[in-house]
């Protein structure tokens, strides 16, 4: 059975030219469209589509308030539009909070241009968005246990030699779809006091990843801010790479990050891959990392590295992820430490870094 796919936005152009791109591929159907946000809502409780493509920019009802309907009212994956600007960068992250499961720049050039690239980019996005899952499908998730303090060694002579743990120098999470609200989750239960830096990988557009760091700084006790070339890491401070770039650890000044602009081989900028690389070379053995949800298999070789020096990764577990392609390439190379639901990230975060 194809994909049952809705389009809504209020150009006649991009509606007509997104229903050709989805029609062109026989693993998706599109349903019908919608020109707003209220006839949006009306045809996913009369269709029952798979996924919803939205525009945020609408009469009648905008995209933000059509996704908050849509969730009360009949929950279903919505992958959103919007501008490569600041402004746009904001909505976006809104309407992921109201749960929207991910989004793609709108840009008409692109989409105008009879491109292979394009399209298959955003058939990609859509079969991938439908499989997402919806917060309020997940099951209930049982509170974490008390932590046991670590046995002692006993030697064969009776001497007790107690366990010590290597103290963590670098916090390192890479994520991607379903990300921005799964960072917001875990960042917002770390306290001010926080012992360790932090890096953290996002896959984000250039003009995306300020807003975003402005957003969890705002909600957050740790202080959060897009990197900058010759940053330094600092105790309770987490940096982001910034979108369209590469940040790499650097052991010298006491540790600071590096922001380059890569190879153009590489698939993502940022790349989690990367960035957990270089911290596996300046913090051997000291790295917490964490791979959560998203698409692909991006940490997957950067994990290898931090396990080959030492270091733990940890990886989200798939029944709280948006989507389990991450983690699960880390789970499946058999690198994975622990498997941790969302919930409980941020609270062994903290018991971990002590």
């Amino acid at each position: 059975m194809p994909v049952k796919v809705l389009v809504v936005d209020d150009s006649g152009f991009f509606r007509r030219r997104l229903v050709e791109i989805f029609e062109s591929d026989p693993r998706l159907k599109v349903v019908g469209t919608a020109t707003n946000g209220k006839e949006a809502i009306e045809k996913v409780q009369s269709l029952s589509p798979d996924v919803v493509t939205m525009d945020y920019e609408m009469p009648v009802l905008d995209g933000i308030a059509a996704v908050v309907n849509i969730m009360k009212l009949k929950p279903t994956p919505v992958l959103m539009f919007s501008s490569l600007t600041h402004e746009g960068a904001k909505v976006t992250l809104d309407a992921l909070d109201a749960g929207a499961a991910d989004f793609m720049p709108k840009n008409f050039e692109d989409i105008s241009r009879d491109s292979a690239v394009v399209k298959k980019a955003l058939i990609d996005r859509v079969l991938a968005v439908a499989r997402t899952r919806l917060a309020g499908s997940r099951a209930p998730v049982e509170p974490l246990a008390p932590r046991k303090a670590p046995k002692p060694i006993v030697t064969a002579k009776g001497v007790i030699i107690p366990r010590v743990r290597k103290r963590v120098g670098l916090v390192a999470i890479g994520t991607s779809t379903g990300g921005p609200m799964a960072l917001q989750a875990v960042l917002s239960q770390l306290p001010s006091d926080f012992s360790a830096p932090l890096v953290l990988v996002q896959h984000m557009p250039a003009a995306f990843t300020g807003a975003f760091a402005e957003r969890l700084n705002n909600i957050c006790q740790i202080t959060v801010r897009e990197a900058k070339n010759g940053d330094r890491l600092e105790a309770g401070v987490a940096l982001l790479a910034p979108g369209g770039k590469q940040m790499m650890v650097d052991p010298r000044n006491g540790g600071c990050v590096k922001i380059l602009d890569g190879d153009e081989r590489l698939n993502y900028k940022p790349s989690v891959d990367v960035t957990f690389g270089s911290a596996s070379k300046s913090y051997p053995g000291k790295v917490l990392s964490i791979v959560m949800t998203g698409m692909g298999a991006d940490g997957r070789e950067g994990a290898r590295m931090l396990k080959n020096s030492g270091s733990k990764v940890w990886i989200q577990s798939e029944e709280s992820c948006v989507i389990y392609g991450m983690p699960m390439a880390v789970e499946k190379a058999n690198l994975a430490d622990d498997i941790i639901d969302l919930e409980h990230i941020g609270e062994r975060i903290v018991r971990e870094v002590g």
